[in-house]
């Protein structure tokens, strides 16, 4: 009984350093982000404050991306899912598979993590040129690469200003009727914008 005893207790320690590793990469994470933004921090250099193999990232949150997304950010999803879901399909409908995707996430928490997150924004600066780079550099030049489109930062800060500005007024200020409108309404309706800055004529 007692040696039973020890290996469940073993057991129990050894989930609880996988633990302790994960948040201890969001909390290295959260400081580096912030002191470096988005583009300047690296893996390694996590890692290593962390006091952890830099593998564990990839291992915990499949990369750089979903780190910052769970330690600065505090999103609940992935990143390189986001992506997926934005590609897969035909190009004339990304800007509403962009909108449906974030709206979907947004509303899962009833707005709750998106008004924390502009929280974070509005009291720490660095977490607003973090969050810039992230949405442009990560999220939205990888999808007008694989569109084709030209003028790329333009068009990427275009969509993340879109994006950003809809979360405010959906779930922050929470203006009607827009703050209670169906996903849908929203994505059909905020999608062909988002469109024109992906693949239109900006002149």
């Amino acid at each position: 009984m007692a040696h039973v005893e020890q290996v469940n207790q073993k057991r129990r320690g050894r989930r609880a350093a996988g633990e302790d590793t994960k948040a201890a990469l969001v909390a290295a994470a959260r400081e580096v982000f912030v002191e470096k933004g988005y583009d300047g921090a690296t893996v390694r250099a996590i890692a290593a404050k962390a006091g952890v193999d830099a593998a564990m990232v990839n291992h915990w949150f499949g990369g750089k991306e979903g780190l910052f997304a769970q330690s600065v950010l505090q999103l609940p999803f992935d990143p390189a899912e986001i992506l997926k879901r934005v590609l897969d399909g035909p190009v004339e409908e990304a800007g509403e598979r962009i909108v449906r995707t974030f709206v979907t996430v947004w509303d899962a928490t009833g707005g709750g993590t998106f008004a924390a997150l502009i929280r974070s924004v509005t009291s720490q600066p660095e977490v607003a040129g973090a969050l810039k780079s992230f949405l442009i550099n990560a999220i939205f030049k990888n999808v007008l690469a694989e569109i084709g489109a030209e003028q790329h930062e333009l068009r990427a800060t275009l969509c993340a200003t879109q994006m950003v500005g809809l979360g405010i007024v959906r779930y922050v200020v929470q203006f009607e009727p827009l703050a209670s409108t169906d996903a849908e309404t929203v994505v059909r309706t905020v999608g062909p914008n988002l469109q024109r800055y992906l693949t239109g004529d900006l002149d």
